[in-house]
Protein backbone atom coordinates (compact mmCIF):
# COMPACT_ATOMS: atom_id res chain seq x y z
CA UNK A 1 0.00 0.00 0.00
CA UNK A 2 1.45 3.39 -0.93
CA UNK A 3 1.16 6.44 1.27
CA UNK A 4 -1.77 7.93 -0.67
CA UNK A 5 -4.08 4.89 -0.76
CA UNK A 6 -5.40 4.76 2.80
CA UNK A 7 -8.46 6.69 4.06
CA UNK A 8 -7.76 10.27 5.16
CA UNK A 9 -9.32 12.73 7.56
CA UNK A 10 -10.85 15.32 5.22
CA UNK A 11 -13.13 18.35 5.54
CA UNK A 12 -13.29 18.00 9.32
CA UNK A 13 -12.51 20.25 12.26
CA UNK A 14 -9.61 18.63 14.10
CA UNK A 15 -7.94 19.53 17.39
CA UNK A 16 -4.30 18.50 17.75
CA UNK A 17 -3.13 18.87 21.34
CA UNK A 18 0.62 19.22 21.63
CA UNK A 19 0.57 20.43 18.04
CA UNK A 20 3.82 22.36 18.38
CA UNK A 21 5.66 19.15 19.18
CA UNK A 22 7.36 16.75 16.80
CA UNK A 23 4.46 14.40 16.05
CA UNK A 24 1.78 17.06 16.49
CA UNK A 25 3.31 19.45 13.96
CA UNK A 26 3.64 16.67 11.39
CA UNK A 27 -0.03 15.84 11.93
CA UNK A 28 -1.05 19.47 11.46
CA UNK A 29 0.88 19.77 8.20
CA UNK A 30 -0.78 16.59 6.93
CA UNK A 31 -4.27 17.58 8.05
CA UNK A 32 -4.08 20.96 6.33
CA UNK A 33 -3.10 19.17 3.13
CA UNK A 34 -6.47 17.38 3.17
CA UNK A 35 -8.74 20.40 3.57
CA UNK A 36 -9.34 20.24 7.31
CA UNK A 37 -9.74 23.09 9.76
CA UNK A 38 -7.09 22.50 12.40
CA UNK A 39 -6.84 23.83 15.94
CA UNK A 40 -3.57 23.46 17.86
CA UNK A 41 -3.47 23.56 21.65
CA UNK A 42 0.02 23.82 23.13
CA UNK A 43 1.70 25.48 26.10
CA UNK A 44 5.15 25.38 24.44
CA UNK A 45 6.79 23.70 27.41
CA UNK A 46 8.41 21.21 25.03
CA UNK A 47 6.83 22.19 21.71
CA UNK A 48 8.49 24.80 19.52
CA UNK A 49 7.14 27.99 18.00
CA UNK A 50 9.17 27.20 14.88
CA UNK A 51 7.19 23.97 14.37
CA UNK A 52 3.90 25.85 13.97
CA UNK A 53 5.30 29.02 12.35
CA UNK A 54 4.65 27.69 8.80
CA UNK A 55 0.92 27.32 9.58
CA UNK A 56 0.21 30.68 11.22
CA UNK A 57 -0.83 32.38 7.98
CA UNK A 58 -2.98 29.45 6.84
CA UNK A 59 -6.68 30.38 6.86
CA UNK A 60 -7.68 26.95 8.22
CA UNK A 61 -5.26 26.95 11.16
CA UNK A 62 -5.92 28.27 14.68
CA UNK A 63 -3.36 28.34 17.48
CA UNK A 64 -4.52 28.32 21.10
CA UNK A 65 -1.75 28.82 23.62
CA UNK A 66 -3.00 26.87 26.59
CA UNK A 67 -2.37 23.95 28.90
CA UNK A 68 -4.21 20.61 29.14
CA UNK A 69 -3.76 20.87 32.92
CA UNK A 70 -6.29 23.73 32.82
CA UNK A 71 -9.87 22.49 32.20
CA UNK A 72 -10.93 25.87 30.83
CA UNK A 73 -8.26 25.68 28.10
CA UNK A 74 -9.41 22.20 27.16
CA UNK A 75 -13.06 23.30 26.99
CA UNK A 76 -12.14 26.25 24.76
CA UNK A 77 -10.09 24.08 22.41
CA UNK A 78 -12.77 21.42 21.79
CA UNK A 79 -15.58 23.82 20.81
CA UNK A 80 -17.00 22.72 17.47
CA UNK A 81 -14.38 19.97 17.06
CA UNK A 82 -15.16 16.73 15.20
CA UNK A 83 -11.95 14.81 15.97
CA UNK A 84 -9.36 15.14 18.74
CA UNK A 85 -5.84 13.87 18.11
CA UNK A 86 -4.43 13.91 21.64
CA UNK A 87 -0.63 14.20 21.43
CA UNK A 88 0.08 16.53 24.36
CA UNK A 89 2.24 14.83 27.00
CA UNK A 90 5.54 15.02 28.79
CA UNK A 91 7.60 12.29 27.16
CA UNK A 92 10.87 10.68 28.21
CA UNK A 93 11.53 7.97 30.76
CA UNK A 94 14.52 9.83 32.31
CA UNK A 95 12.46 13.03 32.70
CA UNK A 96 9.74 11.08 34.51
CA UNK A 97 12.28 9.53 36.88
CA UNK A 98 13.62 12.98 37.69
CA UNK A 99 10.21 14.63 38.06
CA UNK A 100 7.39 12.09 38.43
CA UNK A 101 4.96 14.67 39.81
CA UNK A 102 4.91 16.91 36.73
CA UNK A 103 4.86 13.91 34.41
CA UNK A 104 1.75 12.65 36.20
CA UNK A 105 0.14 16.09 36.30
CA UNK A 106 0.44 16.53 32.53
CA UNK A 107 -0.01 12.96 31.33
CA UNK A 108 -2.76 11.84 33.71
CA UNK A 109 -4.61 14.94 34.94
CA UNK A 110 -4.18 16.67 31.60
CA UNK A 111 -5.36 13.60 29.70
CA UNK A 112 -8.43 13.26 31.93
CA UNK A 113 -9.22 16.95 31.43
CA UNK A 114 -9.16 16.41 27.66
CA UNK A 115 -11.41 13.34 27.85
CA UNK A 116 -13.95 15.23 29.97
CA UNK A 117 -13.87 18.28 27.68
CA UNK A 118 -14.29 16.11 24.58
CA UNK A 119 -17.15 14.18 26.19
CA UNK A 120 -18.96 17.36 27.22
CA UNK A 121 -18.51 18.90 23.76
CA UNK A 122 -19.84 15.83 21.95
CA UNK A 123 -16.62 15.19 20.02
CA UNK A 124 -17.15 12.33 17.54
CA UNK A 125 -13.77 10.62 17.74
CA UNK A 126 -10.91 10.84 20.24
CA UNK A 127 -7.59 9.32 19.11
CA UNK A 128 -4.76 9.45 21.62
CA UNK A 129 -1.04 8.79 21.73
CA UNK A 130 -0.33 5.74 23.87
CA UNK A 131 3.16 4.31 24.30
CA UNK A 132 5.16 1.12 23.89
CA UNK A 133 6.47 1.80 27.41
CA UNK A 134 3.18 0.26 28.62
CA UNK A 135 4.62 -3.19 27.89
CA UNK A 136 6.95 -2.69 30.86
CA UNK A 137 8.81 -5.77 32.03
CA UNK A 138 7.04 -8.15 29.63
CA UNK A 139 9.72 -10.12 27.76
CA UNK A 140 7.39 -11.46 25.07
CA UNK A 141 8.37 -10.62 21.50
CA UNK A 142 6.71 -9.46 19.41
CA UNK A 143 4.57 -7.27 21.66
CA UNK A 144 0.86 -7.94 21.24
CA UNK A 145 -1.67 -5.46 22.56
CA UNK A 146 -3.43 -7.76 25.00
CA UNK A 147 -0.30 -8.87 26.92
CA UNK A 148 1.55 -6.26 28.98
CA UNK A 149 3.89 -6.37 31.96
CA UNK A 150 4.42 -4.08 34.91
CA UNK A 151 5.56 -0.50 34.19
CA UNK A 152 9.26 0.32 34.65
CA UNK A 153 9.03 4.11 35.00
CA UNK A 154 6.63 6.86 36.10
CA UNK A 155 6.17 7.74 32.42
CA UNK A 156 5.03 4.20 31.66
CA UNK A 157 2.59 4.34 34.59
CA UNK A 158 1.01 7.50 33.20
CA UNK A 159 0.58 6.04 29.73
CA UNK A 160 -1.02 2.90 31.16
CA UNK A 161 -3.42 5.06 33.16
CA UNK A 162 -4.36 6.86 29.92
CA UNK A 163 -5.40 3.54 28.43
CA UNK A 164 -7.48 2.68 31.49
CA UNK A 165 -9.26 6.04 31.45
CA UNK A 166 -9.86 5.76 27.70
CA UNK A 167 -11.42 2.33 28.22
CA UNK A 168 -13.84 3.47 30.92
CA UNK A 169 -14.84 6.59 28.97
CA UNK A 170 -15.64 4.44 25.94
CA UNK A 171 -17.49 1.97 28.16
CA UNK A 172 -19.49 4.40 30.29
CA UNK A 173 -20.01 7.46 28.10
CA UNK A 174 -20.18 5.90 24.63
CA UNK A 175 -17.17 7.89 23.46
CA UNK A 176 -15.37 6.70 20.33
CA UNK A 177 -11.87 6.49 21.80
CA UNK A 178 -8.92 4.74 20.12
CA UNK A 179 -5.33 4.55 21.41
CA UNK A 180 -2.14 4.25 19.37
CA UNK A 181 0.87 2.72 21.14
CA UNK A 182 3.76 4.55 19.48
CA UNK A 183 7.06 2.69 19.12
CA UNK A 184 10.19 4.90 18.93
CA UNK A 185 8.88 7.42 16.43
CA UNK A 186 11.37 9.50 14.43
CA UNK A 187 11.34 12.03 11.60
CA UNK A 188 11.49 15.71 10.73
CA UNK A 189 10.87 18.33 13.44
CA UNK A 190 12.15 15.99 16.18
CA UNK A 191 14.40 18.01 18.49
CA UNK A 192 18.04 16.82 18.50
CA UNK A 193 18.94 18.99 21.49
CA UNK A 194 18.35 18.85 25.23
CA UNK A 195 18.75 16.32 28.00
CA UNK A 196 15.77 14.26 26.83
CA UNK A 197 16.34 14.24 23.08
CA UNK A 198 15.56 10.97 21.30
CA UNK A 199 18.41 8.85 19.96
CA UNK A 200 17.99 9.27 16.20
CA UNK A 201 17.95 13.10 15.94
CA UNK A 202 20.67 13.36 18.58
CA UNK A 203 22.89 10.84 16.75
CA UNK A 204 22.30 12.58 13.40
CA UNK A 205 23.30 16.00 14.73
CA UNK A 206 26.42 14.68 16.48
CA UNK A 207 27.57 12.76 13.41
CA UNK A 208 27.06 15.80 11.17
CA UNK A 209 29.29 17.72 13.59
CA UNK A 210 31.85 14.85 13.59
CA UNK A 211 31.23 14.33 17.30
CA UNK A 212 31.06 10.87 18.84
CA UNK A 213 27.56 9.68 19.84
CA UNK A 214 27.25 7.74 23.09
CA UNK A 215 25.23 4.52 23.05
CA UNK A 216 23.72 3.40 26.34
CA UNK A 217 24.99 -0.14 26.96
CA UNK A 218 26.66 -2.36 24.38
CA UNK A 219 24.49 -1.35 21.44
CA UNK A 220 22.67 -4.68 21.46
CA UNK A 221 19.41 -3.14 22.73
CA UNK A 222 16.87 -3.19 19.91
CA UNK A 223 13.85 -1.12 19.00
CA UNK A 224 11.03 -1.07 16.47
CA UNK A 225 11.98 2.34 15.06
CA UNK A 226 8.90 3.88 13.44
CA UNK A 227 9.06 6.63 10.83
CA UNK A 228 6.60 9.51 11.21
CA UNK A 229 4.76 8.66 7.96
CA UNK A 230 3.57 5.41 9.52
CA UNK A 231 2.26 7.34 12.54
CA UNK A 232 0.38 9.77 10.31
CA UNK A 233 -1.25 6.83 8.55
CA UNK A 234 -2.36 5.26 11.84
CA UNK A 235 -3.90 8.53 13.05
CA UNK A 236 -5.87 8.90 9.81
CA UNK A 237 -7.04 5.28 9.97
CA UNK A 238 -8.05 5.46 13.65
CA UNK A 239 -9.89 8.74 13.14
CA UNK A 240 -11.86 7.58 10.08
CA UNK A 241 -12.54 3.88 10.67
CA UNK A 242 -16.16 2.77 10.78
CA UNK A 243 -15.25 -0.60 12.23
CA UNK A 244 -17.01 -0.59 15.61
CA UNK A 245 -14.64 -3.33 16.82
CA UNK A 246 -11.88 -0.71 17.01
CA UNK A 247 -13.65 1.54 19.53
CA UNK A 248 -12.10 1.45 23.01
CA UNK A 249 -9.13 -0.49 21.61
CA UNK A 250 -5.41 0.27 21.52
CA UNK A 251 -3.17 -0.49 18.55
CA UNK A 252 0.58 -0.88 18.15
CA UNK A 253 1.90 1.84 15.86
CA UNK A 254 5.14 0.51 14.49
CA UNK A 255 6.75 -1.30 11.55
CA UNK A 256 6.94 -4.81 12.96
CA UNK A 257 10.73 -5.02 12.56
CA UNK A 258 13.52 -4.32 15.06
CA UNK A 259 17.09 -3.07 14.77
CA UNK A 260 19.77 -2.78 17.44
CA UNK A 261 21.54 0.48 18.17
CA UNK A 262 24.79 -0.62 16.53
CA UNK A 263 22.89 -1.31 13.31
CA UNK A 264 21.14 2.04 13.62
CA UNK A 265 24.48 3.88 13.83
CA UNK A 266 25.78 1.93 10.82
CA UNK A 267 22.72 2.91 8.76
CA UNK A 268 22.95 6.55 9.84
CA UNK A 269 26.63 6.73 8.88
CA UNK A 270 25.85 5.28 5.47
CA UNK A 271 23.08 7.78 4.80
CA UNK A 272 25.05 10.77 6.09
CA UNK A 273 28.12 9.74 4.09
CA UNK A 274 26.22 10.68 0.95
CA UNK A 275 26.77 14.27 2.06
CA UNK A 276 30.08 13.96 3.94
CA UNK A 277 32.29 10.89 3.48
CA UNK A 278 34.24 11.74 6.63
CA UNK A 279 31.27 10.80 8.82
CA UNK A 280 32.13 7.12 8.31
CA UNK A 281 35.26 7.67 10.42
CA UNK A 282 33.50 9.21 13.45
CA UNK A 283 33.99 6.94 16.47
CA UNK A 284 31.19 5.68 18.72
CA UNK A 285 31.31 5.72 22.52
CA UNK A 286 29.53 3.36 24.88
CA UNK A 287 28.12 4.29 28.30
CA UNK A 288 26.11 2.63 31.07
CA UNK A 289 22.63 1.25 30.54
CA UNK A 290 19.88 3.81 31.18
CA UNK A 291 17.55 3.29 34.14
CA UNK A 292 14.01 2.30 33.19
CA UNK A 293 14.98 1.10 29.71
CA UNK A 294 13.80 -2.20 28.31
CA UNK A 295 16.38 -4.25 26.37
CA UNK A 296 14.28 -5.18 23.35
CA UNK A 297 11.12 -3.91 21.73
CA UNK A 298 9.30 -5.33 18.71
CA UNK A 299 5.66 -4.79 17.84
CA UNK A 300 3.16 -7.05 16.24
CA UNK A 301 1.08 -4.91 13.88
CA UNK A 302 -1.31 -7.74 13.02
CA UNK A 303 -4.19 -6.20 14.97
CA UNK A 304 -3.78 -2.86 13.20
CA UNK A 305 -3.62 -4.61 9.82
CA UNK A 306 -6.73 -6.67 10.55
CA UNK A 307 -8.99 -4.04 12.10
CA UNK A 308 -7.71 -0.77 10.62
CA UNK A 309 -6.20 -1.84 7.30
CA UNK A 310 -2.76 -0.57 8.30
CA UNK A 311 0.19 -1.19 5.99
CA UNK A 312 3.46 0.47 7.07
CA UNK A 313 4.67 2.65 4.22
CA UNK A 314 8.26 3.16 5.44
CA UNK A 315 10.88 0.76 6.75
CA UNK A 316 13.63 2.01 9.07
CA UNK A 317 15.98 2.43 6.10
CA UNK A 318 13.44 4.42 4.07
CA UNK A 319 12.62 6.61 7.06
CA UNK A 320 16.27 7.26 7.86
CA UNK A 321 16.94 8.34 4.29
CA UNK A 322 14.16 10.94 4.41
CA UNK A 323 15.10 12.04 7.94
CA UNK A 324 18.79 12.46 7.14
CA UNK A 325 17.90 14.53 4.08
CA UNK A 326 15.70 16.81 6.19
CA UNK A 327 18.16 17.17 9.09
CA UNK A 328 21.12 17.79 6.82
CA UNK A 329 19.44 20.78 5.21
CA UNK A 330 17.72 22.00 8.41
CA UNK A 331 20.90 21.94 10.50
CA UNK A 332 23.09 23.37 7.76
CA UNK A 333 20.69 26.27 7.24
CA UNK A 334 20.62 27.24 10.94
Amino acid sequence: MNTSSYPKITHSKVLVTGGAGFIGSNLIEDLLRYHNKVVCLDNFSTGKQSNVAPFLAHPDFTLITGDIRHPEDCAKAVKGIDIVLQQAALGSVPRSLKDPFTTNEVNVTGFLNMLIAARDAGVKRFVYAASSSTYGDSTQLPKVEEIIGKPLSPYAVTKLVNELYAHVFALNYGMEVIGLRYFNVFGKNQDPDGAYAAAIPKFIKLLIQHQSPTINGTGSNSRDFTYIANVLQMNHLAATTRNKETIGQVFNTAVGERSDLNTLIHLLKNELSRYDAGIQDVSIQYGPERAGDIPHSLASVDKARRLLGYQPSHSLEQGLKESVDWYWHALKNN
